[in-house]
């Protein structure tokens, strides 16, 4: 038996605000904290590694953690390879714009050739 979408417009209409809200606020209330008051200069300079180690942590998990065992992994040569060269441009150019293309072409070009 399948199941019947017995949702009407006024329940459709308070999702979509509750999904705004729930979208909103959490961006809202920081804006407005923190525009009133002086950030410290530590907390600036701690939050400059806050997207490098974000980044880190979803390409070393897509490149040494198997998504259906999540048991650590050394096989994807070519994408070890390419963050290898990722890092290079990166440190030598300080271009995101740089390092990303580089990084999509190596793994491009790297898994053409090792499978």
């Amino acid at each position: 038996m399948s199941a019947v979408n017995t949702w009407n417009s006024t329940q459709h209409f308070w999702l979509i605000i509750l999904g705004f809200c729930v979208a909103f606020v959490p961006r809202y209330l920081p804006l407005m904290l923190f525009t009133k008051r002086a950030i410290p200069e530590w907390f600036n300079e701690w939050m400059k590694f806050v997207p490098v180690s974000l980044f880190t942590a979803l390409v070393v998990k897509d490149i040494f953690i198997d998504s259906a065992t999540y048991q650590i992994i050394f096989t994807h040569f070519s994408e070890m390879i390419a963050a290898v060269i990722v890092v290079v441009i990166a440190y030598r150019t300080r271009s995101m714009a740089i390092s990303v293309i580089t990084g999509l072409i190596a793994v491009f070009l790297l898994s053409m050739f090792i499978a």
